[in-house]
């Protein structure tokens, strides 16, 4: 794919501008370390030799009854606080009979799962190793590749920061009580294991997250049009932050075009896209349609304010352009606030949720979908650029005014 240059090195991205005195503007005062993800009843971390401890910190056994791990494989005639090995296993399908979107491979019908809790039933689990290969096989038969189980040992359970309880909490409202100014501590109370101690530490906050946004500015050679380049490598927590910078920085240098570049952009936080999009839009304007089988799961995303350019945008994608990516392109395409040039995209759009079973097990599974605001499913079938090539910039403006005609009907 072509792409227009005034100059003989080709169009490259380059770093936002950094103070060789301070710390750069668009550098937050705040770090995540070692988050991972949340289960429904916690949120797992690494290990907390990844991070940064201040002091010794005291240990004590949960008075809670411990959960053995079955690892001499003997039959298991009593309960983990009531919960037997089928009852694991029939928790783990009733999880999926009731979230589970099947996303368009038809393996999935309530009367073929309502046949496998039969079965489930009428079977002794004599062990919890076998009700683990159980739940696994039975999650395998949906066909799904997102949809998986977790072993017990995948990690520490972070129960409180700052003394505040977080069963219940989500991954972003947890990570909002870990965020603060940079070189502050939190004390975090983890517990590890289903069967370890529970340990509290002093985490020190350091600037962790790079800058995911380079930019140039350009003038086209045929039309000395004033072009802003951005390229987006990955949706993080600094990427709505820099992006509105460099936006302004080359409105300033006076771009009256943008070319967003999210071409080998796999995705990353998907609420980070959504801010993102919402950038371009006017205020009302849908930026996607999640879709699943519980209500909520079902939501229409919508732009709140108005946009930080009305200028004409040209968003550059691949087939390496993913999730998050490919939530940004159609909201602005299928808004008439941008055309789609290069490759058809990855088309990722599904949603995961994180369930934790009794026994300190989980289950991944796939319980909804995204959906632009044409209505049109992401996953399994991307999106189709406007042009292969770049195409002039009359020819972008003459197609950005005939789609915003055919919206107003």
């Amino acid at each position: 794919m072509r792409l227009p240059c005034n100059t003989s090195p080709p169009l490259f991205p380059i770093p936002i501008p950094q103070s060789p005195t301070s710390n750069p503007p668009f550098i937050p005062n705040w770090t995540k370390k070692a988050l991972i993800g949340a289960l429904s009843f916690g949120l797992l971390i690494s290990s907390p030799s990844s991070l940064a401890l201040h002091s010794p910190s005291s240990l004590q056994f949960p008075p809670e009854y411990c959960r053995e791990q079955d690892s001499e494989d003997r039959a298991e005639t009593g309960s983990d606080s009531g919960f037997t090995n089928e009852g694991v296993v029939e928790e783990a399908w009733e999880i999926v009979n009731d979230s589970f979107l099947d996303a368009g491979r038809r393996r999935w019908s309530p009367e073929t799962w309502q046949r496998k809790k039969e079965d489930i039933r009428s079977t002794s689990i004599q062990t919890r190793s076998k009700a683990h290969e159980i739940i696994k096989r039975m999650l395998a038969s949906l066909g799904d590749p997102y949809t998986r189980f977790l072993s017990p040992e995948q990690g520490d359970e972070v129960l409180s920061v700052n003394g505040m309880d977080v069963a219940g909490k989500s991954a972003f409202e947890v990570l909002s009580l870990l965020q603060g100014p940079n070189e502050t501590s939190v004390t975090l109370k983890v517990k590890h294991g289903n069967c370890g101690p529970i340990q509290s530490i002093e985490v020190e906050r350091q600037v962790a997250a790079r800058t995911p946004v380079f930019y140039r500015f350009d003038k086209m050679e045929n039309s000395g049009a004033s072009v802003g380049y951005i390229r987006l490598k990955e949706f993080n927590a600094l990427a709505r932050k820099d992006l509105v910078i460099a936006m302004k920085r080359l409105q300033d240098m006076g771009a009256s075009y943008f070319i967003l570049d999210l071409r080998d952009n796999l995705g990353g936080l998907v609420q980070a896209g959504i801010e993102i999009a919402k950038l371009f839009l006017n205020e009302g304007d849908t930026v996607i349609y999640t879709v699943g089988r519980d209500p909520q799961y079902q939501q229409t995303i919508v732009a709140d304010a108005a946009p930080l350019t009305k200028a004409p945008l040209i968003v550059l994608v691949n087939n390496n352009t993913a999730s998050a990516s490919e939530i940004v392109a159609s909201a602005l395409h299928d808004n008439c606030r941008a055309v789609l040039v290069g490759e058809r995209t990855f088309g990722k759009g599904l949603i995961q949720s994180v369930f934790e079973l009794h026994d300190g097990s989980g289950v991944v599974v796939t319980v909804g979908k995204y959906v632009t605001p044409n209505h049109k499913d992401l996953n399994g079938n991307g999106i189709e650029p406007d042009y292969h090539n770049f195409p002039a910039w009359s020819d972008i403006e003459r197609q950005l005014s005939r789609c915003k005609q055919v919206q107003k009907g």
